[in-house]
């Protein structure tokens, strides 16, 4: 007899009354008095469990009865309403198939454990039903992203993983090599290398999403990149996951409307198909989540110039850990000052000073600043960060002998300055940050399966 998911009995339990169907999942809890027992069962399928009636009428009830939480187990039996109780309807089982019994050693027992304690046991954190929400909404949030570009003719592109340059011209970057990294003498010949030079795991598949957006219009990557950086923060990963759009003949104005529309087409979409997890969140996680969501989803944005925040934020300087002044970097608290404090709502930041962005964003008229903007939330500050391009060849070629970048690294890109350039614009969005805000889950670390941070590669 095929297997049921519990979500589909969910979804209509009416049509499976008095049905004999199998169901399979793990045991949450079992207990039973000689006579006859309850199991509850998790599938995986939806937060939902499912009770399981048994009675001593089966061969093997001495076993069910006392089985191990964590047990996976299929179950053949009849479908019950039972629109009076908590669940609205259980199972009445003929027959119980125990596929594989845990002992008393399985960490997820029936108390509830810190998040910390479950980073230690990575492997099996999928199982509890915080984690099992974190995920489904994880799926779900990739999925409308897809739709979402999709919908707007965007070309989904794979740009490479290993990159022999640096986007943003200052990341610590993974080496990749096939050659001996202990050989004591530390002799490094190019020439010995398998791609004939130093080669790094990518922080971005930005420069290559250039040459794509320069073929197609529209292009978006979507893939894990990596920073090396030593940081222990709640918002720093290793390896993370990056949505990267490209747009041709676009300013950044109309990059802006593009961010503020995903934002909240990505938000009501979770909102609308995850209903369960949202509420899971909103009890258990942060009791204001849905609040913060729903003022994303039903407020413009709003927009100030790098020099007008600096602006603000110089009246409130006492009360910052880095006061700030004008040519200064924003940090994480100045972000949410901004956003939670003074707008109350998302905002984007824009012309910020061409010393503190990277190479290849557009230089305003004044000469100072950039065609760049940070798009801030209330509660996590910077989610995500974009621009124009700079589409002129020399203008490029300067700013980039000001940074100290080689031009022979990136020979090709700037090409695409001389091979029919266009106005362009794109930004990324860190998948794993839109997620913490979506979920109200405080520490990044929470939001990826199986985190890749300093001294953390077990899994």
């Amino acid at each position: 007899m095929k297997k049921v998911d519990i979500k589909t009995i969910y979804t209509s339990p009416k049509e499976f009354d008095g049905q004999e169907i199998t169901v399979a999942g793990w045991v949450r809890s079992a207990r039973g008095n000689g006579s006859f027992g309850f199991l509850d069962l998790h599938d995986g399928t939806c937060l939902n469990t499912m009770q399981i009636v048994f009675t001593n009428k089966l061969k093997n009830y001495s076993i069910i009865e006392k089985i191990n939480t964590g047990s996976s187990i299929m179950c053949k039996g009849k479908i019950v309403l039972t629109p009076e109780n908590k669940q609205p309807f259980e199972m009445q089982a003929e027959e119980v198939t125990v596929l594989c019994a845990t002992d008393s050693d399985y960490p997820l027992q029936k108390k509830r454990h810190t998040v910390e304690f479950l980073r230690e046991i990575a492997y099996l954190r999928p199982r509890t039903n915080l984690f099992n929400a974190v995920f489904r909404v994880r799926s779900e949030l990739a999925f409308l992203l897809h739709k979402f570009f999709n919908e707007k003719g965007f070309v989904y592109v794979q740009t490479p993983i290993i990159t022999s340059s640096d986007c943003e011209g200052g990341s610590e970057l993974f080496r990749v090599t096939t050659q001996d990294i202990y050989d004591k003498e530390g002799k490094f010949d190019p020439a010995d290398e398998l791609f004939g030079k130093k080669t790094y795991l990518t922080p971005t598949g930005q420069l290559e999403g250039e040459a794509c957006a320069f073929a197609f219009g529209k292009i978006y990557t979507f893939g894990p990149t990596f920073r090396a950086e030593n940081s222990n923060t709640t918002r720093h990963l290793n390896e993370f996951w990056h949505i990267e759009p490209e747009v041709a003949f676009m300013n950044l104005d109309e990059l802006m409307d593009l961010e503020e529309e995903m934002m909240k087409y990505i938000i009501k979409g979770i909102m609308e198909k995850c209903p369960d997890e949202m509420a899971f969140f909103s009890k258990f996680v942060d009791t204001s989540l849905l609040d913060r969501l729903h003022n994303v989803i039903n407020n413009d944005f709003a927009h100030i110039t790098y020099t007008e925040a600096i602006e603000i934020l110089e009246k409130n300087n006492k009360n910052f850990v880095y006061p700030v002044s004008w040519g200064c970097d924003i940090q994480t608290e100045h972000e949410r000052y901004l956003a939670e404090q003074v707008y109350k709502k998302p905002l984007f930041v824009t012309d910020y000073p061409k010393e503190i962005k990277a190479f290849y964003m557009k230089i305003n008229e004044d000469g100072k600043t950039v065609r760049g903007c940070d798009l801030l939330f209330p509660g996590i500050g910077e989610v995500t960060g974009g621009s124009e391009r700079e589409t002129d060849y020399n203008k490029l070629l300067k700013i980039m002998k000001e940074k100290n970048l080689k031009e022979e690294d990136y020979w090709w890109y700037m090409n695409l300055r001389k091979f029919g350039s266009v106005e362009h614009s794109g930004f990324g969005l860190g998948f794993e940050r839109i997620l913490m805000y979506i979920t109200g889950i405080s520490n990044i670390r929470d939001v990826i399966l199986f985190p890749r941070t300093p001294n953390n590669c077990e899994f």
